[in-house]
């Protein structure tokens, strides 16, 4: 089995994508000749030339309306927008154009673009480079938003994404691009939006989150574990469409559900989360809540963001504190 890093996967998955298709072209700040601030396209511009692979002005909006007017006239871009923090600066391309354009031209044309850009905290980056904006374009009708948390999924998430007819927000998590896995075969699997997965079986409670928060919540039902607490972690992959189904089966069998959320508590995912566990299974239902962040900017010191953020330690203090149950009871 081969095995590869996270910010190989994205790199492969896009080299795939553009050789399979020549409407395929990647664009941004530094993602040509430099190859990515984050080391995700080396090699793309070499192989695939300026035409297919080209390097962009600083500016978040015009690679926003760039991509949207060539998604229209019949390309599949994707483009980088090298921090997540600087989201807001295309909002009017995606949320008033992108999103809207397969309904207001009557379902003539769909707006087939990937919106790749880095996100997360833990990497001591601040307050103004380390946030988590899902919440930001959630309630956006017609965009889809995808959150992997392993490179095989990165990778097959991806070419997912830039087959898709839909405008497609991928977001990946900074302190994931060094993590490495085996990959069976060569990789090539491709993997539709909306299907969550399950990374661990349990019988308790349900851990439910997203990017490195699944980590967070395998490493959280190991400590569980040595308490007699059986978790079940789910990983959501995409947070719009949402897996329902997977929310539902899960609370069949442990009838608690935490929602682990790397953001603050007020209108965030996690609260969506909940209010379809509540919606789809409320007769089965013993506990729900939410894990998440404190309601105030990320911290720079090393200390204090460590502690901002909601690690295995405190995921697994919560679940034993709503389960009654002492730490080393077993």
């Amino acid at each position: 089995m081969a095995e590869i890093e996270f910010r190989e996967a994205i790199r492969d998955a896009l080299a795939e994508e553009l050789e399979r298709d020549e409407r395929v072209v990647v664009f941004g700040e530094d993602v040509a000749a430099a190859g990515g601030v984050f080391v995700t396209t080396p090699g793309l511009f070499e192989k695939f030339g300026p035409e297919r692979v080209f390097d962009t002005p600083i500016s978040e909006l015009a690679l926003a309306g760039a991509a949207f007017g060539s998604a229209v006239c019949g390309l599949r871009p994707v483009i980088e927008i090298m921090f997540g923090d600087f989201l807001p600066l295309v909002m009017d391309s995606l949320v008033n154009q992108a999103s809207k354009y397969f309904y207001i031209s009557n379902e003539q044309a769909s707006v087939p673009l990937v919106v790749r850009s880095a996100v997360g905290a833990g990497g001591r980056f601040g307050a103004i480079h380390s946030q988590s904006p899902v919440t930001w374009f959630q309630a956006v009708p017609g965009l889809k938003l995808v959150a992997p948390s392993t490179p095989s999924d990165a990778k097959a998430l991806l070419k997912g994404a830039i087959r898709d007819d839909n405008p497609v927000l991928f977001l990946e998590h900074k302190r994931l691009y060094s993590l490495k896995e085996e990959v069976i075969g060569h990789g090539s699997e491709v993997i539709g939006l909306g299907s969550a997965a399950v990374r661990r079986e349990g019988s308790d409670v349900t851990l439910v989150s997203v990017m490195k928060g699944v980590h967070d919540c395998l490493a959280a039902a190991e400590l569980l574990a040595s308490d007699g607490i059986d978790a079940e972690v789910i990983d959501l992959r995409t947070l719009r469409p949402l897996d329902r189904g997977a929310i539902a089966e899960s609370l069949s069998k442990t009838n608690r559900l935490a929602a682990v959320e790397e953001g603050p508590r007020t209108g965030g995912w996690a609260g969506e989360v909940l209010a379809v566990a509540a919606e789809e299974s409320l007769d089965d239902v013993d506990d729900l809540w939410r894990i998440t962040t404190p309601e105030h900017p990320i911290p720079y010191s090393p200390t204090l963001e460590d502690a901002f953020l909601p690690g295995a330690e405190a995921i697994a203090a919560s679940v034993r504190a709503r389960l009654g149950v002492a730490a080393g009871r077993s």
